[in-house]
């Protein structure tokens, strides 16, 4: 632990003129003991100024991890989401009213301290006797959310001096097991914070399916992260959508889940208790999610990280390029507030040649793919020769598709 201490203070001096890259985030835990299959979730849903994002596997602490990690980052120095071969995985949404009136001038370590975390930590409570070591400020303002491969699943809402756990498991805190963070903590200020809006559009979602027995990986990937439903208007871009894309078709898209900066999405399913950690999966959308497909990922699989998810050389992950280049043509317009307006017609469609309806054909495949494979590994044991085997299927039915669907 001295050690870990030795490397943050290091990072405080020399990387505290750095700015945040998480600027808003939407983001969720779920207790094993109401998912569909019994295992823990953590949910991120990541918006920020840095689009560009990649997958790096490491193996510079005492365990071995994957994080999501910005593409400028080259060296992988900050974490904004991971799992490690413990089982045990991280992410974060910022928060904007823990620190309300600090002074402190030390800010924006939560990578960092996620990156640490994945070095060192095995259990929730591992997490917590990190934050405890660490010195103070710590230079955070975030909700850290937590899950191992003991069933543990909490958040932590902390600040520069100190931090309150929430725990999922806790019926009390999580009535039906789930716990939801935007950008705000609910043991801060409640007059600052960002994210109410998309908050509640997340609850509604989590609550209807928590009373349908249907919290899973594939609910939060496909109906949450890209969900089209504002919860403050009640619009939902599903219903009456343009008959064709022909001719675009704008409306605001201001408040919602996805948006304008979201920019990659990280699902960690975790294991059973008296499972193995080898069958933690951390299932990864790069790139804009409307754009881009889900890809899993395990640590035990080792360093060959699927193609389309870590840096070519170019620096980026080509799935994230791909994604972003489709994004153009939803969200085209530049100048002023044009942003914050999405051709629905290029998305979805009467038609039915959207670009959200060709890709979500593709990434059911990928997902059933990927079941199968994880229901011979839980009876079998988890086998290098076959994810490496299940990555090259992967990457050529993902680059294939989005050559033969969108020219790319």
């Amino acid at each position: 632990m001295k050690n870990f201490t030795r490397i943050f203070l290091f990072f405080i001096i020399f990387y505290s003129t750095i700015t945040s890259s998480s600027i808003g985030c939407t983001t969720a835990i779920v207790s094993g003991k109401f998912t569909v299959d019994g295992r823990p979730l953590l949910f991120k849903h990541r918006d920020t100024g840095t689009l560009q994002n990649k997958l790096m596997f490491f193996n510079d602490g005492k365990y071995k991890y994957i994080g999501l990690v910005n593409s400028t980052d080259s060296l992988g120095k900050e974490i904004w989401a991971g799992c490690n071969d413990a089982g045990f995985a991280i992410m974060n949404s910022a928060s904007y009213n823990l620190n309300t009136n600090d002074t402190t001038a030390i800010k924006d370590r939560e990578g960092f301290v996620m990156k640490m975390a994945l070095q060192s930590c095995v259990t929730v409570d591992d997490f917590e006797q990190l934050l405890n070591n660490l010195p103070k400020p710590l230079g955070v303002e975030a909700n850290f959310g937590v899950i191992d491969a003991n069933g543990g699943a909490a958040y932590f809402e902390t600040g520069n001096f100190a931090y309150s756990k929430i725990d999922a498991n806790d019926p009390k805190i999580a009535p039906f097991g789930y716990v939801i963070r935007s950008n705000y903590s609910f043991t801060g200020d409640t007059e600052n914070g960002y994210g109410f809006i998309r908050y509640q559009t997340a609850d509604d979602l989590f609550y209807q399916a928590a009373q349908t027995n249907s919290l899973s990986h594939k609910f939060i990937l496909q109906k949450v992260s890209r969900c089209l439903k504002h919860s403050l208007t009640k619009i939902d871009f599903t219903e009456n959508l343009p008959k064709n894309s022909d001719k675009s078709y704008y409306v605001n898209f201001r408040d919602f889940i996805p948006r304008n900066s979201s920019a990659s999405t990280v699902v960690v399913q975790g294991v059973k208790k008296g499972e193995s950690p080898e069958f933690a999966t951390m299932w990864t959308i790069l790139g804009f999610q409307l754009c881009s497909v889900t890809i899993p990922t395990w640590v035990s699989g080792g360093n060959n990280l699927p193609k389309i998810l870590v840096a070519d050389e170019t620096g980026n992950a080509p799935l994230c390029d791909m994604a972003l280049q489709l994004k153009e043509e939803c969200i085209p317009l530049k100048r002023g507030s044009g942003k914050y307006y999405l051709n629905l017609a290029a998305l979805m469609n009467q038609t039915g040649d959207g670009i959200l309806q060709k890709t979500f054909p593709l990434e059911n495949k990928i997902l059933s793919l990927a079941e199968s494979y994880l229901k011979h590994w839980r009876e079998k044991g988890l086998n290098k020769k076959q994810v490496k085997e299940f990555y090259k299927i992967v990457d050529d039915m993902v680059l294939l598709e989005y050559q033969k669907r969108f020219g790319l």
